[in-house]
């Protein structure tokens, strides 16, 4: 009974004509399509004169099929800078202004020359990871810098690989293997990428340095909240809740083709809503009320010099709506911290850049022991492992901390 069931499932769609000769005729579905055959000859012409040949026919027809559909196509041959032009045409539509911009000069002023008439094909984890370490041991490129460099090869494999210009052994060889992928040079031992806090004396001083002066709200923004220098120069004071007592942070200010403009933020976790603390929810409350009598004061004056601003949403707002703005209604941007870094370097002794008050605050938030996600969260980090640096960073308030703990052992 097995062998009638087999033979029956066997010879299905084979069946002899009226002039004693055989044929076979299926339909198979193939990545949700029907495919029907239907033959009477071998691939020599010659009829099937048994069943046994038609069936073998038909078996070796469906193989055949199957592979023919299912092949994957030979990978097209582009160079790179074909490659990177059809990003540019089609991949890149969602991507930030100075994302682009930062593309295009790495490519235009590096990467064209260099690797723009070979084939993408051809390039193999050595010829980039040997490019990366001159970029970074003999031309002394930052680390960080160079780490932009390793980003835009990914990011040509991978247009690469998604248009069929690279096989899948070759990419997975570039970018998947983790020992055979594309990767950075050795870090120097002498090149910091620690994070930079400020010490408590240094904090004092910096304090002294900014009361009172017009880029002070700015740098109370940094120092309390964390706050990149993009996100405090594009705070509106619609977004300040000062009965609350938070800030919204959706918007950042840019400069793009010359002209400022607020656009989305870095991340989609930079959008976040941050708590006050309590000195700057007294000084915002004060730089409020200030602006009530300024619009009183200085309405002509603020009238005449306020700046027509691009806000996120194509709409048109003024400088006067921005929180870092200047009492007669002159706009204040990220350059304003510019004279103040040199100042504070020179006669003060201070290595400052804007980016160590961020530092800085989260390194005294992971010291005070506030949770990783709370942290994460308030500082926008789109990984929680780039939160995790401030609980690990050395800095002299912890060491402080270190020895006071050892003193009780």
């Amino acid at each position: 009974m097995e062998g009638e069931n087999m033979s029956n499932q066997n010879d299905a769609g084979v069946y002899q004509k009226e002039n004693g000769y055989w044929e076979y005729r299926f339909v198979v579905r193939i990545d949700g399509k029907r495919i029907g055959r239907k033959k009477c000859t071998d691939e020599f012409g010659n009829r099937f004169k048994t069943k046994r040949e038609a069936i073998a026919a038909r078996d070796a027809a469906i193989v055949a099929l199957r592979t023919e559909k299912t092949a994957k196509p030979k990978p097209v041959r582009k160079l790179v800078k074909e490659v990177f032009e059809e990003f540019c045409n089609e991949g890149r539509k969602d991507r930030a202004y100075q994302t682009i911009r930062k593309q295009d000069s790495l490519w235009e002023n590096h990467l064209r020359d260099r690797f723009g008439n070979r084939y993408v094909d051809e390039i193999s984890s050595a010829d980039v990871v040997d490019y990366l370490s001159e970029l970074y041991y003999v031309d002394g490129k930052a680390f960080k810098y160079v780490e932009s460099f390793l980003k835009m090869f990914y990011l040509i494999f991978g247009q690469a690989y998604s248009r069929n210009y690279l096989d899948v052994d070759t990419y997975n060889k570039l970018c998947g293997n983790k020992n055979t992928k594309i990767h950075m040079p050795k870090l120097k031992t002498e090149d910091d990428t620690d994070i930079v806090a400020f010490s408590k004396e240094e904090l004092l001083i910096l304090d002294h340095y900014f009361k009172g002066t017009n880029a002070e709200t700015a740098y109370l923004l940094g120092r309390y909240c964390g706050l990149r220098i993009n996100e405090a120069f594009g705070l509106k004071w619609d977004h300040v809740d000062l009965e609350a007592g938070t800030i919204l942070i959706d918007r950042q200010m840019q400069y793009q083709e010359s002209l400022i403009k607020l656009v989305g933020p870095k991340t989609i976790n930079s959008r976040r809503t941050i708590i006050l603390c309590e000195p700057l929810k007294q000084h915002l409350q004060e730089k409020k009320q200030q602006r009530d009598l300024d619009e009183v004061r200085f309405a002509a004056l603020r009238q005449q010099n306020r700046r027509q601003i691009e806000d996120m949403d194509g709409s048109q707002i003024f400088s006067t709506d921005l929180v870092n703005c200047l009492p007669d209604g002159k706009i204040q941007t990220v350059n304003s911290f510019k004279y103040s870094s040199r100042e504070i370097k020179s006669r003060l002794g201070i290595n400052f850049r804007y980016h160590y008050l961020r530092h800085t605050f989260g390194t005294m938030m992971a010291e005070m022991n506030t949770p990783t996600h709370l942290l994460c969260n308030q500082m926008g980090h789109g990984n929680i492992h780039v939160t995790q640096q401030y609980y690990i960073a050395i800095s002299k308030n912890g060491m402080d901390i270190l020895r006071e703990n050892l003193n009780h052992l």
